[in-house]
């Protein structure tokens, strides 16, 4: 290994849930260096492609929650981010790392068919958000970029790839002269991508004069209910705490046809937003199990749920909440498999500049959410920093959820998750 690191930083955003909007190309006095092809509208991925990318998505959000359920209080996450911004990475990867990589992220797709799958699925998301249906569809936008330094030699098959599938151009920053101006930048990208949802995601000091490269993906979605709650109903009322505790919060009420099911020491219930095929599924194990329940969660116990959920008349309590949930996806990625890109004597990134020389120093993962009566809102951001170096159908079913509980915002169509998370505190 080159004893003289260069750094990159790879950085994923990702805003679930606000009104659509891009921020401009570049911000004003960045330079850019566009791959001269542009990005490919009809990619040619079968649908089978793009059923198995959701599949894999499903998959790798499982197994990364697993790894991250011992942290304390709530949790809230994007799988689909983190797959993209990883699948970006993944571009550059060779040899060993890219093995590990391919298996930490459920990748099962030749690289052409899986760049090629995303980049289809992306462009899906974003015309449905925009497709002329009755009421109002969910909001989508999807942006990627990069960030590196001026006269640095990516080379051009990788700006290849990352224009043709994920629309990414590249912005010359000077990280060696200027890494403070340069985190700004990216920074003031971020804010303008999220609607002001994220806020100086790369704190001072996250890039130096050996950074060269940041990837960044961001997603806004925005979406109400398809059965709003009336605010009317909100009352204060105790939510049980895994420590026996209580605490007031407000809880929504409704009587609404839903999807149910109830399992072996769990309650499912789907509540779909407005457009029909993106839903958050509520996951609500029987008190006193819910550790149980975590620590068995996996994309087989999610599609068992699937497959036993039917409507019918619901009267449901759940609470609002809004929350934060910030942590290092390191050691959770290197659980998972895919240590040898954190390792400078063995990370293996040649894909990006033709030499050995690169590798992944943190991952930092931060998210937002917000559900009310009208619906949900989320935003969230992760940065990969790289250095050199059953009950009877006729009656309605009660479910109120005043005890620790996990969600999913899903894709109903594919099935891929693009949020997931826990509430052990809705006060919190």
């Amino acid at each position: 290994m080159n004893a003289t690191l260069k750094a990159v930083m790879l950085m994923v955003l990702v805003a679930l849930l606000g009104t659509a909007g891009c921020g401009p190309l570049a911000p004003a006095g960045v330079a850019q260096a566009m791959s001269d092809k542009p990005r490919d509208t009809h990619p040619a991925a079968a649908p089978e492609d793009v059923e198995a990318l959701a599949e894999g998505n499903a998959a790798f959000a499982f197994d990364l929650y697993g790894t991250l359920k011992d942290e304390a209080g709530n949790l809230f996450l994007s799988p689909y981010s983190i797959s993209v911004a990883l699948a970006m990475t993944h571009a550059g990867s060779a040899a060993e790392t890219a093995r590990q990589m391919t298996e930490t992220l459920h990748f099962t797709l030749p690289a052409d068919r899986l760049h090629a799958a995303f980049n289809a699925y992306s462009l899906d998301l974003q015309a449905r958000a925009h497709a002329e249906t009755e009421g109002t569809p969910f909001e989508l936008s999807l942006a990627n970029s990069l960030w590196g330094q001026k006269d640095f030699p990516f080379r051009p098959e990788f700006l290849d790839v990352l224009a043709t599938n994920y629309g990414a151009g590249m912005r010359l920053v000077d990280y060696a002269a200027d890494p403070e101006g340069a985190r700004q930048a990216i920074n003031g990208w971020v804010s303008d991508e999220t609607r002001k949802k994220i806020q100086d995601l790369i704190p001072e000091g996250a890039i130096d004069g050996m950074t060269r490269l940041v990837l960044a993906n961001a997603i806004y979605f925005k979406a109400g209910w398809r059965d709003p709650f009336d605010a009317s109903a909100t009352s204060p009322e105790d939510f049980h705490r895994l420590d026996g505790s209580t605490v007031e919060v407000p809880m929504m009420h409704q009587e609404e046809s839903l999807g149910y099911a109830a399992g072996e020491g769990v309650q499912a219930l789907e509540l779909p937003y407005v457009s029909g095929d993106m839903s958050m599924l509520i996951l609500l194990p029987d008190e006193g199990r819910f550790e149980a329940f975590q620590d068995g969660l996996s994309a087989q116990t999610l599609e068992a749920i699937l497959s036993g959920l039917s409507y019918r008349p619901v009267v449901l309590s759940l609470p609002k909440f809004t929350y934060v949930s910030a942590f290092s996806l390191n050691d959770a990625l290197k659980e998972l498999g895919m240590a040898d890109a954190f390792d400078p004597d063995k990370a293996d990134f040649s894909g990006m500049d033709g030499a050995r020389d690169l590798y992944i120093s943190n991952v930092l993962h931060k998210a937002f959410v917000a559900v009310d009566e009208k619906g949900t809102e989320a935003a969230a951001a992760t940065a990969v920093i790289m250095e050199v170096t059953s009950a009877p159908i006729d009656q309605p079913m009660v479910v109120t959820v005043d005890r620790p509980f996990i969600y999913l915002i899903r894709d109903t169509r594919t099935g891929s998750v693009l949020f997931l998370g826990r509430v052990l505190d809705p006060s919190k």
